[in-house]
């Protein structure tokens, strides 16, 4: 599963999240990047200070983390993670670096009868909204083997919805809705310097078309789905803008600007969403080399963040 971890480095007073393959969190993570100096100051100001974060959660993404020979982890923050690719302009150990994440997975399911024109359940009561956008589930029947006569889409529309938030600098107690959540300007207009950065193409005598790239794009989107199949995988891309998908950036997104802290997401491409082969999916063979290229991407980011 596409699950997020935790690598957690402080700077000056800005929370920044890494997620992707990576957030991480251990100053001692970084030594052959930044001097032993430099991480000792930055060690007194985890102690006080706001955080870049890593994000991982079990062993199937944790342990080409462990096995990079720049990384050393603390055990204390142990989080990383990659995504599926929804652009097809883009391939499989690409490293993305969006300039907004959503969370697509709160619906409102609207009722049999009902369409576009129609107000939504509680839609009145500033609870659910029409703005954003839906999908129609248009190819579902209850056709069985007993009855081959086809029957109604009984599943209708589903009408995606923004979060709340209680944001630390609003008036207590009243909500604000947050569908997409920008990456910090700073860090995005410094995560371009990146663009050059050289990556691993191959695993052991298995190589992509050609050589792994850096880029920021515009979206990216999470869900509490993992998504293997194409044509969701085209619809989250024609409606969303959606390059990486995956389960957890949109959730430490949506708390960075709760928290009013900055963030940013760096996610590697380890699959194509199930646009790629029928067979299987590729992350079986390609989830340590999207894994190494995130951990290259951030330690160079880190770098350029303490220079």
């Amino acid at each position: 599963m596409r699950h997020l971890s935790n690598l957690v480095v402080r700077l000056s007073c800005v929370v920044v999240i890494l997620v992707l393959e990576i957030i991480s969190s251990s100053s001692r993570a970084y030594g052959e990047v930044v001097s032993v100096s430099r991480m000792k100051i930055i060690d007194r100001i985890n102690k006080k200070g706001p955080y870049f974060g890593i994000v991982v959660p079990n062993s199937f993404e944790m342990n080409p983390l462990l096995h990079s020979p720049s990384f050393f982890p603390d055990h204390n923050h142990p989080y990383f993670d990659f995504s599926g690719n929804a652009n097809p302009q883009l391939q499989i150990g690409d490293v993305t670096i969006p300039q907004y994440w959503a969370h697509t997975g709160l619906w409102n399911w609207q009722r049999f009868g009902d369409g576009a024109d129609d107000e939504l359940a509680l839609e009145s009561n500033g609870d659910y909204t029409r703005t954003i956008g839906y999908l129609n589930i248009s190819g579902f029947n209850n056709q069985t083997t007993n009855n081959t006569k086809s029957v109604p889409n009984l599943l209708n529309n589903v009408w995606y919805q923004p979060e709340e938030i209680f944001p630390v600098y609003g008036v207590p107690e009243i909500r604000q809705h947050a569908f997409w959540v920008p990456a910090d300007p700073i860090y995005f207009e410094a995560a371009k310097k990146l663009e050059d950065l050289k990556l691993r193409g191959c695993v052991n005598t298995t190589c992509l078309p050609r050589s792994p790239i850096v880029v920021r794009v515009k979206s990216g989107v999470s869900a509490n789905v993992f998504v293997d199949n194409a044509a969701y995988r085209q619809f989250l891309n024609s409606k969303f803008g959606a390059t990486p998908i995956d389960m957890e950036s949109a959730a430490v997104a949506l708390i960075c600007s709760q928290q009013n802290m900055s963030f940013i997401a760096i996610r590697a491409l380890s699959d194509l969403a199930g646009g790629g082969s029928s067979l299987s999916n590729e992350a079986a063979v390609f989830a340590s080399l999207a894994a190494q290229n995130a951990v290259d991407v951030l330690l160079r980011f880190l770098a350029l963040s303490s220079s």
